[in-house]
């Protein structure tokens, strides 16, 4: 069960959306609409992601109203959205080829211009070509300049309809005037700018085209995700007999074979058969694990070797592989903190940028006294102006992001925990399971009375048989070789269980335990100081009709193999760190001082663990907490950025910000290097913007810039904020994490 309380979500694909003026526009749309906790609607995914109670087809119907496209998305929707990012690239890559080829006279003659061999387009053929461009091809930036202008806002639509329609127009007044006064001819004196506009639009285009194939290539990751589920699956039916049947008629509980060679279909349970998985593309872990009866598969792994069984169990959303998908698509969908300022700059780009348009007609009109030089300049200004790369600086960088985090086993919950984690100061482990293994080995059997170690292993192996605690399970192992027990009357209280064996009844739990139910263990102080001394927990076993102490067993867990490189990486960071745990002071020291932590809080109730956290928060230090139990949850909620590891339980997984597939602790490092890099990423990006209009706008205005450089420099922008985000996709996991 959650310990959270899950709000709704709804998911809405949005159509038409084409700079960050557009984002904010919808924002404001949905935010209006009753029941609306928070929307945040991301460019690059061209997506919306609603938390609260409104009704989904209201939701649509608000950004329909001011005239976008909507569209809710159910589960299966969202899994096809990376191809739905693909269709967008092939569209926008017709329409770009297209605009590159009516476009290519007018480049063609520029350059061969510069090669001071001019190459003159009849007037009627640039008219074509041009009118072509303007209301073919532009005719998108048309529409979406006047279902803003209808909503009384701006876009990067409504910049580019004006500076195309400009230049076109003047140079169609040109057109006309000079035909007119020359009985067919055209007077070369009056200038024409039809491979201005057409350029300007070709130029758009292209740097469309670009963006979306970028974000295509940022959701291959997803598509390589839901790739991974065969299509369909060998059940063996009633008879025994295997038979192939569509992945969508299986449910729990049904009995799968498996080959070498083919991806397991669904989350489950190894029945029979023993197998290499290889579980890369879904944990990050590049080598195969070795996997047998009794073990979890996940849908979508690779079986290497070997024949196998398998029970399903879990299907559909519930599956690993979806939960991963499902995590992956809402961190993209996600707002980063620093896009709030971005927005708010984004909301008066356009206005702004046209005003400095009406000033810079202005100025030159009373400077140089010519429409044309003015209405150019002014056209310039327009065109250079770029809010789609505003708009796509932070989206992008966390796309890509993402996509690389889940490759390498990472999943980054959303933007808030990839800030929050970039900026980490404090590491907080937990021990037990986190950096240790969880699974204790036998150290010691230290009989007190008369029943030998053999005997003591088949009463204490009796009254755990029922048990699923990592200790039981290990003594449970000691005790294979042995006859087993019958045990009765079982009885649980706290940190002890009771049964009836052989007539007797045995009690078996920690120290504290026997002490309440009146056990003496002053005589027997010595020998448990030595096993606590030496780093080991303790539980004891008793018989309950005369209070005699039979036994006391120590117990160890060990450092995961990784631990101590782990521990060594994020020293390298600068990064502080801190074990908490609730173990014994010993056994918590001992695996301090093997891997290097020298700051160890032992004895610690999940209570207290908060309010170690809180300490470390209230030394104005940003701490983040790694764990993997149900009592980390509280600590995992109270750190700045939560950290859940594979073998955590759902509820630890479901109180953190970060999930990791495997239980590596080394992934911890990549995860903060992962979200340093994308924070750098974004602040990269947004300079990018940035810088362009704020070179690009004054250049413009001075006369320094043509309209064909200007529609060239702000398709660049936009190509290079992207391809800034792509450099992300090249990060991976150091080699000897390997």
């Amino acid at each position: 069960m959650d310990i959270r309380k899950t709000p709704k979500i709804t998911q809405l694909a949005i159509d038409g959306m084409t700079c960050a003026a557009c984002v904010a526009r919808v924002e404001k749309a949905l935010a209006s609409v009753d029941g609306v906790a928070e929307a945040s609607v991301n460019l690059a995914t061209h997506s919306a992601r609603i938390t609260g109670s409104a009704a989904p087809e209201a939701l649509a119907e608000a950004v329909e109203d001011i005239g976008y496209g909507a569209q809710v998305m159910g589960a299966q929707d969202q899994a096809s959205e990376p191809s739905r990012a693909l269709l967008r690239e092939h569209g926008a890559r017709r329409a770009a080829i297209t605009g590159g080829i009516l476009a290519s006279p007018f480049l063609l003659g520029m350059g061969l211009m510069l090669l001071d061999r001019p190459m003159l387009l009849s007037p009627e053929i640039e008219l074509a070509l041009a009118s072509l461009m303007q209301f073919w091809l532009g005719a998108r930036f048309y529409h979406g300049a006047w279902k803003a202008l209808r909503s009384g806002a701006a876009t990067m639509d409504v910049l580019v309809a004006l500076g195309t329609s400009a230049a076109y127009g003047l140079s169609l007044v040109h057109w006309g005037l000079g035909f007119n006064a020359h009985g067919g001819s055209h007077d070369a004196t009056l200038p024409l700018y039809f491979e201005s506009s057409s350029m300007v639009i070709a130029f758009v285009l292209l740097g469309k085209w670009l963006e979306d194939r970028a974000m295509s290539e940022t959701a291959s990751a997803l598509r390589a995700l839901q790739a991974l589920q065969p299509d369909q699956a060998m059940r063996i039916d009633p008879q025994g007999h295997a038979v192939a049947v569509p992945i969508r008629q299986l449910v729990t509980g049904d009995r799968l074979v498996v080959k070498a060679g083919e991806r397991i279909a669904c989350d489950g349970l190894i029945i029979e058969g023993s197998a290499g998985i290889d579980e890369a593309m879904v944990t990050g872990e590049s080598l195969p694990v070795t996997k047998t009866t009794g073990d979890k598969v996940i849908g979508g792994t690779l079986n290497t070797d070997g024949r196998l069984v398998v029970e399903i169990t879990a299907l559909g959303a519930d599956s690993v592989l979806a939960r991963i998908v499902a995590a992956v698509e809402a961190a993209q969908s996600s707002k980063a903190p620093v896009q709030q300022l971005v927005d708010r700059i984004s909301a008066v780009f356009v206005p702004v940028v046209t005003g400095i348009a009406i000033a810079t007609l202005i100025f030159w009109l009373v400077k140089d006294g010519s429409l044309s030089v003015a209405l150019i300049n002014a056209v310039s200004v327009l065109v250079i102006a770029c809010p789609c790369a505003l708009g796509l600086a932070t989206p992008t960088a966390i796309l890509a992001g993402t996509g690389v985090a889940a490759r390498n086993g990472i999943l980054l919950r959303d933007a808030r925990a990839i800030e929050s984690l970039a900026r980490t100061q404090v590491v907080v482990f937990d021990k037990t399971g986190t950096l240790t293994t969880g699974k204790p080995d036998i150290t010691g059997i230290d009989p007190m009375g008369e029943p030998q170690k053999d005997r003591i292993l088949q009463l204490v192996a009796a009254l755990e048989a029922g048990s699923t605690h990592p200790l039981a399970k290990a003594l449970m192992a000691a005790a294979a070789h042995l006859p087993a027990l019958p045990a009765a009357d079982f009885q649980s209280q706290a940190g002890a269980i009771t049964a009836r064996i052989d007539g007797e009844t045995y009690l078996f739990g920690s120290g504290a335990a026997l002490r309440h139910a009146g056990f003496d263990l002053g005589p027997f102080e010595g020998r448990a100081c030595h096993w606590q001394d030496h780093g080991a927990g303790l539980s004891w076993l008793g018989r309950v009709s005369d209070r005699s102490v039979l036994a006391l067993i120590s117990f160890a867990d060990k450092a995961r193999p990784h631990a101590a490189e782990a521990v060594s990486q994020l020293k390298q960071l600068d990064l502080g760190l801190v074990m908490l745990t609730g173990d014994s002071k010993g056994a918590a020291f001992r695996i301090g001082a093997e891997l290097g932590i020298s700051e160890v809080i032992a004895e610690v109730s999940p209570t207290d663990k908060s309010a170690a956290i809180a300490a470390l928060q209230a030394k104005e230090l940003v701490v983040t907490m790694v764990g993997d139990g149900l009592n980390d949850a509280p600590a995992l909620m109270a750190a700045d950025t939560g950290i859940a590891m594979a073998e955590g339980t759902d509820i630890a997984i479901e109180s953190s910000g970060v999930a990791l597939m495997q239980a590596d602790p080394r992934l911890v490092a990549l995860a903060i290097l992962l979200t340093r890099r994308i924070v750098s990423t974004i602040r990269r990006g947004l300079f990018f913007a940035f810088i362009y209009n704020m070179i690009g706008l004054p250049l413009a205005a001075a006369g320094l810039l043509s309209p064909v450089m200007a529609g060239a420099a702000m398709a660049l922008s936009s190509v290079s904020v992207v391809a800034n985000a792509l450099t992300l996709r090249w990060l991976g996991r150091p080699p000897s994490n390997r």
